[in-house]
């Protein structure tokens, strides 16, 4: 029985730390939801994010050599036309996704 309970107390610690990093952010939003900087981050991070996509993406497109960078500039149109269209983050990216890894299965793609 000794050696049940210390892989029983890792498993309980665990998902008790996994717990509460969940839900603490929730339970602090209550006292912070009126904050200006909060409202700040909220209005700016989306697009800081999408632009690190972006840049992590594109960075290393080799244009010299076939596909020259279609599958990725593929993706970054449709992800970029969606959002535009549908105002959709998740809609946009998913599937900005599947279209560069559609494309970047072609063959001579």
């Amino acid at each position: 029985m000794a050696e049940l309970s210390y892989p029983l107390a890792v498993i309980t610690v665990m998902a008790a730390a996994t717990v509460l990093t969940r839900a603490l952010p929730f339970l602090a939003l209550g006292h912070l939801r009126d904050r200006p900087w909060l409202q700040f981050l909220g209005r700016r991070l989306p697009l800081a994010v999408l632009t690190l996509l972006v840049v992590y993406v594109l960075r290393h497109i080799d244009l010299t050599t076939p596909p020259h960078g279609l599958p990725e500039l593929a993706g970054v149109a449709v992800t970029a036309g969606l959002q535009l269209w549908r105002r959709s983050p998740l809609l946009s990216i998913a599937t900005g996704t599947v279209a560069f890894a559609v494309i970047g299965q072609w063959p001579g793609a």
